[in-house]
């Protein structure tokens, strides 16, 4: 099952994927695709209905993270062997973990803003995870009995102020707009074999990174595992695992970064696409660039 949100800003419907690649409203059967209908029996509740039982959406709509209210977005960094090569970093013996801010969520195709004074905002596709149930001190066989689904995320970043401004990581992964997730909602049991799915990032047309998640040093379950060690992993929790070689960081001769006109276009097979526009910053209720 693909589970969405669809509509304005702030102001989504719930909805599914037919097969026919339509969208099916779920309103009149829930309010939101959020953590409780995710957890125990909601998911399984949603399996039984027929997508042929529930009014198309007509139209094109605008999709919004497919997931609210969601309490904790965690990443996982240099988490694949080609993409630590091409930083000249080594492969790190355990997986490294930060924090990207819940602000950031956006929908996949809106518009990635550029943070004022920004010279070096970079992409990265993702294979993001979403926890289904409670998951504490997990053991790794039982670690994907507490994944719901996963996601397609833009790992959007600002290699200045992530490397060169002191601290942890975070400063660079939050800003808003830094965390696109969809179009969907996968549910695990569409997802044949997580450990060997297909994934890409175009930039203005050109293929800027081709990956797939089996160069992953550290795996889904064990991730998961990993993880829940340190905290409690709730349903609705975000887990977005690190992105293949070709990001704008890694080009030669030089680094490539995002400016304001550029388009990116991204998808994991199975997970659907985004494309984002980017924007520059500009001040709250203004219409002047800062």
């Amino acid at each position: 099952m693909k589970l969405l949100r669809y509509g304005p800003k702030g102001h989504e419907k719930p909805g599914l994927l037919d097969d026919s690649g339509g969208i099916r409203d779920l309103s009149g059967q829930v309010t939101d695709i959020t953590p409780d209908l995710i957890h125990g029996e909601g998911l399984s509740r949603l399996m039984q209905i027929d997508p042929a039982s529930l009014p198309v959406v007509e139209g094109p709509v605008r999709h919004g993270v497919p997931l609210s209210g969601s309490r904790k977005f965690i990443a996982i960094g240099l988490n694949f062997a080609d993409h630590a090569a091409e930083s000249g970093l080594p492969e790190p013996s355990e997986p490294v973990i930060f924090m990207k801010a819940i602000s950031c969520l956006s929908g996949p195709d809106d518009d990635v803003v550029i943070p004022r004074g920004s010279l070096k905002t970079d992409w990265e596709v993702e294979l993001g995870i979403v926890i289904g149930k409670p998951a504490s001190y997990v053991e790794l066989p039982d670690a994907l009995d507490h994944v719901a689904g996963y996601v397609l995320i833009n790992d959007v970043s600002e290699r200045a102020y992530q490397i060169e401004r002191g601290g942890t990581w975070d400063k660079g992964k939050g800003c808003d707009t830094f965390g696109p997730v969809g179009p969907w909602l996968v549910t695990s049991d569409e997802v044949a074999d997580v450990q060997n799915l297909d994934m890409w990032l175009d930039l203005n047309g050109k293929r800027m990174q081709t990956g797939n998640t089996r160069t992953m040093i550290f795996g889904v379950a064990e991730i998961v595992s990993y993880v829940s060690h340190f905290m409690t992993l709730e349903p609705g929790d975000l887990i977005t695992t690190g992105t293949p070689p070709g990001v704008g960081l890694g080009q030669k001769p030089e680094p490539l970064y995002l400016k304001p006109g550029d388009v990116m276009r991204l998808g994991i097979e199975g997970l659907g696409e985004q494309s984002q526009t980017v924007v520059p910053w500009r001040a709250a209720g203004s219409g002047d660039v800062a």
